[in-house]
């Protein structure tokens, strides 16, 4: 694999540009944080944020599984 190829092939196979594939995996980890942030917060006081990671989660799983990006992981992971 050439080094182009490490920036491309994978945004090509979900129909993105290497920046518009940057900024969507930048705003996952981004949520992914916030995410964590609040399961930490959770784990230290069980009745604050009882729903903000796993409802976050769910919304980037749906997201990220829908469309070309979806069918592509499905490929992927055969």
């Amino acid at each position: 694999m050439t080094l182009r190829q490490h920036f491309t092939e994978h945004p090509a196979s979900v129909d993105e540009t290497y920046l518009e594939h940057f900024k969507v995996a930048a705003r996952f980890a981004r949520c992914l944080s916030i995410a964590a942030g609040a399961a930490a917060v959770h784990a230290i006081i069980p009745s604050l944020c009882t729903t903000t990671a796993s409802k976050r989660i769910c919304e980037l799983h749906s997201e990220m599984t829908a469309g070309k990006r979806g069918s592509n992981a499905l490929e992927s992971a055969a």
